[in-house]
């Protein structure tokens, strides 16, 4: 070999051992930013999920040190009707109110796609109600709407109905004061809504119009299925949402989820058995259930969609 191939050939080491070196360094400085996140990771998510796993089989009063009891949590909520009963109006709530708030956002981005006149305002107003519609005052603001002497029965009293129900007070009515608020924040599906409408080319309708399609034809052949990923994605998005759903229920019933638990949501009862009853291993019980099927429900969501979500390639 001569000198300047063996020259050459430990320039080639020298290259590798600083390339090796400046990756290395990069590495260590990449996972040196990580380090916060990382920290948050294990202290505020996974290690609480993994300590409220281990509380869940154990009978915990805040008190005293948590005492293995294996399965009964399990079976207690097997048997406990007011678990059962919360089940039902969240069900009941989420099946109800979510569609509907999705339709209503549809609608108003739809409305708001075809060019008005000060149409950042619109979207600034029409996507308030949902920065605000999980606080406590909105809340007693809604309490007071729908009281036995609120706004709406003063407007039906002006009407000449005299007889109106006491919306918040009637285990007919109550839930269905809480549906209508969770549809009020429809602002944010909105503003989703009609980002995905801007995404859609107006060639399509324009070749729809001169075929002489309908507008509903558009919207079931353009519109519907072009926007489906964004319909898809709103939906798992508010179905998690209206799973958590609190405050709501919590300041309209004044904490006791009635009448007769008619506004009795899981978190709410959940919340009275952990900070009412310091009941926390039963509570961490349920907040695994409440996971579980919200899991399961996103699942079967993914699943679902194969079938009626269409992606433009």
């Amino acid at each position: 070999m001569t000198v300047i191939e063996e020259l050459r050939t430990l320039s080639e080491k020298t290259g590798r051992r600083d390339k090796s070196s400046a990756a290395a360094k990069e590495e260590r400085a990449a996972y040196l930013l990580l380090l916060p996140w990382i920290i948050g990771l294990v202290g505020v998510t996974a290690g609480p999920m993994l300590v409220s796993l281990y509380i869940a089989f154990t009978d915990y009063n805040l008190i005293q040190a948590p005492h293995w009891t294996g399965l009964h949590n399990i079976s207690r909520m097997l048997s406990d009707p007011r678990l059962h009963n919360s089940l039902r109006v969240t069900f009941e709530y989420v099946v109800v109110s979510v569609p509907i708030q999705l339709i209503v956002a549809l609608a108003l981005a739809m409305l708001l796609d075809k060019g008005l006149r000060g149409l950042p305002l619109y979207r600034s107003v029409y996507y308030l109600p949902s920065l605000l519609g999980g606080s406590v005052a909105v809340a007693v603001l809604w309490r007071q709407i729908f009281g036995d002497h609120g706004l709406v029965n003063q407007l039906l009293g002006h009407l000449g109905i005299e007889n109106a129900p006491a919306w918040v007070s009637d285990p007919s009515t109550a839930l269905g004061t809480l549906i209508v608020l969770n549809v009020w924040t429809f602002g944010a599906p909105m503003v989703i809504f009609l980002a995905g409408l801007r995404q859609i080319p107006a060639i399509y309708y324009e070749a729809a119009k001169v075929d002489g399609a309908s507008k509903w034809r558009q919207l079931r052949s353009i519109t519907l299925p072009l926007l489906s990923p964004i319909i898809f994605f709103n939906l798992v998005l508010q179905i998690i949402h209206a799973f958590q759903a609190f405050t709501q229920a919590f300041v309209v019933s004044s904490g006791t989820g009635g009448p007769s638990d008619s506004t009795m949501f899981y978190t709410l009862y959940l919340y009275q058995v952990g900070f009412n009853n310091f009941q926390m291993g039963y509570a961490a019980a349920m907040a695994w259930l409440l996971l579980l099927i919200v899991a399961a429900l996103t699942a079967l969501n993914f699943y679902a969609a194969r079938f009626w979500v269409f992606y433009d390639n």
